[in-house]
């Protein structure tokens, strides 16, 4: 297929700094769609930051749109974001213009603030829309504004399949788990926790458990430092050490501020540390005891498979996707998402029964693997070419109707 009948996709993001799941599995998607075929372009929207950096060191085609300024995500309204009447007057028009000039058979979203900015142009351009559903099943646009505008919406979970569309979706739904592209060189474990005893000043026998996340209310940091609290109060005889790697994915949350007021108000100064934004992260995920996921309605998280991956066993919240990557006491562990002393017994398990942690991490290892990008892009590949397929035969069905031909 020359380059001028390859199906041209569109995936449109707001550039910033912080790399979320959404960016990192649709951009590896992106990146291997098979050329022959497909012709994917990265479309950025506002100042430059590393999110286009990262795009640029991919080796995608990427352009970049600082105005007109779009919708923005729940957690970016009020940066680049632009009222409903002035998107309607100044964005959507040249949206519009951008995808007819470009040639774009689908346009790709994955977050709140693309979904919105993008449907009605979308629509209006002539071109199909791919809503891919990344947040829990009650989330307004994909309940309200999918069904109206998305001729295809992928979820990565059960979970989040929509809960009350305004219309049916059945027909237009299917769950795409999240690829994942995992390096056979996975860091060296007893290493990787060596170094991290080190820089928290922390003795050899010392128990790390391990939050990765961005600090949102969602993902529930201070229920995190609960459990460390719970576990440093069952095991009084040796060190327990919380380590939280993330930040908030844009100022003005307070969320660190609050976890710091819980730290000294439980006592935990020493116990419990903000260690911040790590880039790459393998190595930390590798260091930790144990892996504590004590999200709410988490639609299927990224960092859960890479440390089932990485050796690293989960114990994680009863709740969300959670259930579809964890098998409870096979592959790991889920507890009660609301009781913070929940996850002591399974933690306890993990550190004290060798047989049972090699048990589950080997099953969680497999499972991990199961999660290819081939299997990823093959399943989306196979969307993108029946929604321009049909697009074709209904153009020629209307043109042959304008001819007045049978």
């Amino acid at each position: 297929m020359d380059a001028e009948r390859r199906i041209r996709v569109l995936f449109p993001y707001a550039d910033g700094d912080t790399i979320g799941g959404s960016h990192t599995s649709s951009l590896e998607l992106a990146l291997h769609l098979d050329r022959r075929v497909f012709a994917p372009l990265v479309l950025l929207h506002g100042a430059p930051g590393a999110l286009g950096r990262h795009v640029v060191n991919m080796g995608l085609p990427v352009r970049r749109l600082e105005l007109p300024r779009v919708m923005a995500g729940r957690l970016k309204r009020g940066q680049d974001s632009v009222s409903l009447p002035r998107y309607l007057l100044c964005a959507v028009p040249a949206l519009v213009r951008l995808l007819r000039a470009e040639r774009i058979d689908i346009v790709h979203t994955n977050d709140g603030g693309m979904h919105a900015s993008w449907a009605l142009p979308t629509k209006l351009a002539g071109a199909r829309f791919v809503w891919h559903h990344r947040q829990a099943p009650d989330a307004r646009g994909v309940n309200l504004v999918a069904p109206l505008f998305a001729n295809h919406i992928f979820s990565v979970s059960e979970f989040s399949r929509p809960s009350r569309p305004v219309l049916d979706v059945a027909n237009r739904f299917e769950v795409a788990r999240s690829p994942f592209t995992l390096s056979p060189d996975r860091p060296d474990r007893d290493a990787s926790r060596a170094a991290l005893l080190h820089e928290i000043g922390a003795s050899a026998d010392a128990c790390l458990i391990g939050y990765f996340g961005a600090l949102t209310h969602r993902k529930r940091p201070d229920h995190f430092i609960h459990v460390v609290n719970e576990l440093r109060r069952a095991m009084p005889d040796r060190p327990v050490h919380g380590l939280i790697f993330g930040k908030e994915p844009v100022a003005g949350l307070e969320i660190e501020a609050r976890c710091r007021r819980l730290v000294d108000t439980l006592g935990l100064n020493g116990q419990l540390h903000l260690m911040g934004h790590r880039t790459p992260v393998d190595p930390c995920i590798a260091g930790v005891d144990v892996l504590a996921v004590t999200a709410l309605d988490e639609p299927f998280g990224r960092t859960l498979i890479e440390a089932m991956h990485l050796g690293t066993p989960v114990v994680a919240t009863c709740h969300g996707g959670n259930i579809e990557a964890i098998e409870d006491g096979q592959s790991g562990f889920l507890v009660d998402p609301f009781d913070p002393a929940d996850f002591v017994p399974a933690i306890e398990t993990i550190l004290h029964d060798p047989q049972t942690r090699q048990r589950i991490t080997t099953a969680a290892a497999q499972f991990a693997r199961s999660l290819t990008v081939e299997a990823h892009v093959s399943q989306v590949s196979s969307v993108y070419r029946s929604l321009v397929s049909s697009t074709k035969i209904l153009s020629k069905e209307l043109a042959s109707t304008a001819r007045g031909t049978p």
